[in-house]
């Protein structure tokens, strides 16, 4: 570089290599099919919960079963947000592992942009609900609810759309609800966990360090694993954590690398990966959601939503918090890091990114029951969380429809012959 020659920009949303594109619909093609049975779930759970079997559903998501004696002794609805949700966040923690060792995330300058809009998107959020809070004299436990993005939602609002978003855009949004997980599950860990007992959680350490060093010593075989899995998860819901975050511990764990050496196909991160998505977005998220979002939608509980502080803080926080801190985030850290955007894309595309990110559902569910455990405040909680995300997608849609034309002809670019993706990973 001569002198004076002012250093190179890095390109905001540039054509993503060939191989990376393909991973990104791989997943996201995963995560709408996801999306749509857990819409569909969703509406299960609402029409029975508001119908005259309602007494029915109640019943059903407070049966208990499952061992006494080592404190599992749970209800249906328990055992799908402690349990099936542990499955979810596995396939979220090798995610998060995959960006971090071999995708956007693997370098700082890459990271920087998303990681900071993600922040942004998770901070501004919680601020607005306080704010609202505080000044309707309500309860401010409620902060995290509207932090989380949920991604197979969103895929599905685009999916519906039949919008052909450009590769980088989708995986803006894929990178955006990643480190929104992750933030969410340490807000969990630290917020809202029980009564500690360090024996316990000393066991689950200590059974995520033999986790860790089968890894590393290449032990195979699921015999070994799932055991192993099922004693760190029973340790940490006894430990007082919610069990969840033995899920996302494990899965950051888990080799996204290769061992060729060893004569691996694929690592174990993607074996595992590719047996648990199924799981996940078919069964574990969906019945969740079945016992989650059953609420009453009458007159009173939707008036409630923007009349009482805690529900409409949370949808203050969905819809414009979410807006405001991912795209205020991302501009202010492009211009710090004088990053400069695609050509082909417009800081109205990043707008439209950032308002579709405020489809909000299973994270900000069990962070609604956590923060509200009781039925009445637990409810009108859930039926802002439904609103703000309807809101949400009906004003991502609004934006994004006005340059499905951009994204059609950028979509057509990026798969038409003579592209990059003879060129090797």
């Amino acid at each position: 570089m001569e002198r004076g020659t002012p250093p190179r920009r890095s390109v905001f949303l540039k054509l993503l290599p060939w191989p990376e594109r393909v991973e990104v619909a791989r997943a996201l093609r995963a995560e709408t099919v996801g999306g749509v049975i857990l819409l569909a779930a969703a509406v299960v759970a609402l029409a029975w919960a508001n119908s005259p079997w309602r007494d029915a559903y109640a019943r059903v998501a407070a049966y208990h079963f499952g061992p006494a004696a080592i404190g599992l002794d749970l209800s249906v609805a328990h055992w799908t947000a402690d349990g099936l949700l542990t499955v979810f966040f596995l396939v979220a923690g090798i995610e998060l592992k995959r960006e971090l060792v071999l995708g956007e995330l693997r370098t700082p300058a890459a990271a920087a942009l998303p990681v900071i809009a993600a922040v942004c998107g998770m901070a501004v959020p919680a601020a607005l609900y306080v704010a609202v809070a505080r000044a309707g004299g309500g309860s401010t436990a409620g902060w995290a609810v509207p932090m989380a993005t949920d991604i197979a939602f969103a895929l599905t609002v685009l999916a519906v759309l039949n919008t052909h978003l450009p590769s980088a855009l989708r995986a803006f949004l894929l990178t955006l609800a990643v480190v929104d997980d992750l933030g969410a599950i340490i807000v969990i860990a630290l917020f809202f966990s029980g009564h500690l007992a360090p024996a316990a959680l000393g066991g689950a350490a200590a059974g995520l360090v033999v986790f860790h060093l089968m890894q590393r010593f290449r032990v195979r075989g699921w015999w070994w694993y799932v055991p192993l899995a099922l004693v760190i998860w029973a340790l940490t819901y006894n430990g007082g954590v919610h069990a969840t975050v033995a899920g996302i511990a494990m899965g950051l764990l888990l080799r996204t690398r290769r061992d060729e050496a060893a004569g691996e196909t694929a690592s174990p991160g993607e074996r595992v990966e590719h047996l648990l998505r199924p799981v996940s977005a078919g069964v574990a998220v969906p019945l969740f959601a079945l016992f989650a979002a059953g609420v009453s939608v009458s007159g009173p509980a939707l008036r409630a939503v923007f009349t009482d502080p805690e529900p409409l803080g949370v949808l203050v926080g969905l819809v414009a918090g979410k807006t405001l801190g991912i795209f205020a985030g991302t501009y202010l850290a492009a211009r710090f890091t004088r990053a400069r955007l695609n050509p082909d894309l417009a800081w109205a595309d990043v707008f439209a990114v950032s308002v579709l990110a405020g489809v909000g559902f299973t994270v900000s569910l069990l962070i609604g029951e956590l923060a509200f455990p009781g039925a009445g405040g637990a409810g009108h909680v859930k039926a802002a969380v439904l609103v703000g995300s309807l809101i949400a997608a009906a004003l991502a849609t609004l934006f994004i429809r006005r340059r499905n034309r951009v994204y059609r002809r950028l979509w057509e670019a990026e798969n038409s012959p003579g592209d990059d993706r003879s060129v090797p990973a």
